[in-house]
């Protein structure tokens, strides 16, 4: 059989389409982690920021000194880049030889067969009914532990600075029944943990026979599948963090007790720029409310240092609601311009890379603040861990998460992989607990 890897840039939901890609490809190719042994090399990409895209750029310019020593190696762009920039892509890598879009995954095998035939082949058609419900994804690069379970693909946001709703299409929920059936072999299969993804998880809607099933219905049913089954979601959007999803959140011990809520800036006035619909009093008010009902949530966030039209007043604004939640962890970045967004047909961008850079290491240096206050408030606490492995920096020590997704290190003792291990935590870093093991 045929060899393949697959190189998978980006987010969680990339991760899961991989998964889907290795499914449709499982009857003609075994994966591998050796390039040199690879027959077929698939790069699944993201747009999200441009840093992304010049590290495919970079990694194709590597690729072409390959193929040049192994033409019969075929390689195919996936994803979000392949839908953002085909045309431009075919003409100027050469180690390219087939691109399909995140909805056209189905295609491959006759893409590759294409272009196998000497064709230039390439398929970015956008879906507006696709989810690949039907794919049971192979977990080929996993823990055992730990799985993905894409919802819905698609996005109706339409952020200003975001290429998601143009590169993904519009937003579609996948059948649960479908969702349900894959956590339920994930459970047979011994997995203790699944994240339901979607760019908007918030927005899951499914209406059959009258009948319509909430997000909150969605989680609620997944974590009655088993006791034993941590349930995690990403990504939120704060218009749609509802006070049934916090309420079923906080009703099951279960449901992990960690909310991702982007809010990207701390403006008013830099956040209607940004077409994300609601105000700064509204997402402290959804912040105020989970944190009235599960004191014990933690909460991440995304940052944009340096949108349009950013002010330093703006910029403080966003400081200042960084101190008012107190974020357990974020995801911090420089405001780059993509294409065909909103903000890059009507806004200016005004703030230099100098400003941008020196307000995202303010931000930065302040979530690091935030990190190592909320870890030291841990410092005697007790955490149920779900083991993942053994830590990176000692063979005697395990890692793993609690359910605030906090990465917590312990000494090994007779403990394994897939276990819940209950453990005192002693120290800390601003990135990593520290801990014991004690007797539940």
């Amino acid at each position: 059989m045929k060899k393949l890897l697959i190189e998978t840039y980006g987010c969680q939901m990339n991760v899961a389409d991989s998964e889907v890609v290795v499914s449709i490809l499982s009857n003609d190719y075994q994966v591998t982690d050796n390039l040199q042994d690879a027959d077929l090399l698939l790069l699944n990409t993201c747009s999200i920021r441009d840093n992304a895209e010049q590290r495919i750029r970079h990694r194709l310019q590597e690729l072409a000194v390959l193929k040049s020593k192994k033409p019969s190696l075929q390689i195919g762009l996936l994803g979000c880049m392949a839908e953002r920039l085909k045309d431009q892509l075919l003409k100027e890598e050469a180690a390219l030889d087939f691109i399909a879009g995140p909805d056209a995954y189905r295609s491959l095998p006759e893409l590759i067969k294409n272009c196998a035939n000497g064709e230039t082949a390439y398929n970015v058609l956008l879906s507006q009914t696709e989810t690949y419900d039907n794919i049971v994804p192979v977990r080929y690069a996993t823990n055992g532990v730990s799985a993905f379970i894409s919802i819905m693909r698609g996005c109706n946001n339409f952020c200003a600075y975001c290429v998601v709703p143009y590169t993904r299409g519009r937003e579609r929920s996948r059948n649960p029944q479908t969702i349900l059936k894959e956590a339920q072999l994930l459970v047979n299969q011994g997995y203790k943990e699944v994240t339901l993804l979607g760019q908007n998880v918030n927005s899951y809607s499914w209406e059959e026979d009258g009948t319509v099933i909430t997000f909150a219905r969605l989680i609620e049913e997944v974590a009655l599948l088993s006791p034993s089954l941590r349930v995690r979601f990403a990504t939120s959007h704060p218009k749609d963090i509802s006070d049934e999803l916090i309420q079923v959140i906080a009703k099951y011990p279960n449901v992990c007790k960690y909310i991702h809520l982007p809010v990207q800036a701390g403006s008013n006035a830099v956040l209607k720029r940004m077409n994300r619909v609601y105000t700064r009093e509204y997402y402290l008010e959804r912040i105020h409310t989970i944190q009235q009902l599960m004191p014990d949530c933690a909460i991440s966030t995304d940052m944009i240092a340096g949108f349009c039209g950013e002010t330093e007043e703006d910029h403080q604004q966003t400081l200042s609601l960084m101190k008012l939640v107190g974020y357990e962890y974020a995801y911090m970045f420089k405001y780059s311009v993509r294409d065909n967004t909103t903000a890059a047909r009507n806004y200016a961008d005004d703030v230099s890379d100098e400003i941008k850079s020196r307000r995202l290491e303010e931000i930065i240096a302040l979530q690091q603040e935030l990190s190592l206050q909320s870890n030291q408030r841990d410092i005697g606490k007790i955490f149920e861990v779900l083991v993942e492995g053994v830590s990176k920096r000692s063979e005697n020590d395990l890692f793993g998460r609690n359910s605030q997704n906090k990465v917590i290190v312990f000494p090994r003792g007779n403990y394994k992989k897939g276990d819940y291990v209950d453990v005192k935590v002693l120290s800390c870093t601003a990135a990593t607990l520290i801990g014991e093991t004690v007797e539940s």
